[in-house]
């Protein structure tokens, strides 16, 4: 009796450990992968897809990133176009609207900045510029063409009055360069970039691109995609933005996110604290609305980017924003 007792345990445990080696072996559900385009690493909010990644949020929602950065808006709107990436973020909004007007397969799926209270131009701590106005005559740097930060110098010489060389630099570091060199007069940059050169004394800020009264309220950074692969699979483009939502709150609202912020900016926990509040401040990363495009249009239109305002029709074709999911 015993025996057929022992017999059976040994059964039974066999069984157990088959069944384990059975579920250990079985494949991971496999993640729908989606490639990103972000321009200017370490400028802005172009934190979110990267956090999002290593906190494992996106693979929650079922993705994989494959992440790309450039050097700004203009790259990450090519990207997309080609087919390389499917996704680009921190696209300037001109540059968007410039894309789409000419036909092209990009549509606007987020807010990504609005109020742009995170760029701003400076100086070494030596010039002897002082104010937007003192520029005259001067170079003024911008990333690239239809990006933020040249929405954000052409709207500066037209609010000041002020006839300066708006001059294409590239990325945050590489305008720094150029600026502490001597080789271009007034730089550009978004924190937490140059946030740490300011708080040292190196550089001095000259001007938020929040004191222009045409960006205040506007969003001038989107999330776009390239429409022919949304078309094919628009739950994978829902989830994503889900993900990113999900990825703003954790960076925000926790301690750790905003350790993982600092981090991923390499400056201290008290500047990157600094850069969200001051710069960053969390309804400026809002995803949900596309705001102030009527002046967003205007800018496209005064640098010749677009030949025409588009109509109500062409703006509800370029803005496809997916609802937020369920939690």
């Amino acid at each position: 009796m015993f025996g057929s007792r022992r017999h059976a345990l040994k059964i039974s445990s066999a069984a157990l450990l088959a069944m384990s080696l059975t579920l250990t072996a079985a494949p991971a559900l496999a993640l729908d992968k989606i490639k990103v385009a972000i321009g200017n690493p370490g400028v802005g909010e172009t934190e979110v897809p990267d956090l999002g990644m290593k906190q494992g949020i996106f693979q929650k929602h079922g993705i994989e990133l494959e992440v790309l950065y450039t050097q700004g808006s203009a790259e990450t709107v090519q990207a997309v176009l080609s087919g390389g990436v499917d996704i680009g973020c921190a696209v300037g909004t001109v540059g968007a609207l410039a894309a789409f007007s000419k036909g092209a397969p990009l549509r606007i799926i987020g807010a990504s900045f609005t109020g742009d209270s995170n760029m701003f131009l400076y100086v070494p701590a030596d010039s002897p510029i002082r104010k937007v106005e003192d520029a005259k005559g001067k170079t003024v740097a911008f990333s690239n063409t239809g990006s933020s930060s040249h929405m954000m110098v052409l709207e500066a010489r037209k609010q000041f009055d002020t006839d300066f060389k708006a001059t294409a630099t590239g990325g945050g570091p590489a305008t720094l360069t150029q600026v502490m060199s001597g080789q271009v007069d007034v730089g550009w940059s978004g924190a937490p970039f140059a946030v740490d050169m300011l708080e040292a004394g190196r550089i001095r800020l000259i001007m938020k691109a929040s004191d222009l009264t045409t960006m205040g309220g506007q969003t001038s950074r989107v999330v776009t995609a390239n429409i022919q692969d949304m078309k094919k699979r628009p739950d994978l483009y829902a989830r994503f933005m889900d993900a990113y939502r999900e990825t703003i709150d954790w960076i925000y609202d926790t301690p750790e996110g905003v350790k993982a912020y600092a981090d991923w900016a390499k400056v201290s926990e008290a500047i990157g604290r600094r850069s969200l509040a001051e710069f960053l401040p969390k309804a400026a990363v809002q995803t949900d609305e596309v705001r102030g495009i009527d002046q967003n249009m205007r800018t496209a239109l005064d640098a010749k980017y677009i030949s025409a305002p588009l109509t109500p029709e062409q703006i509800a074709e370029l803005i496809q924003i997916p609802p937020r999911g369920k939690k």
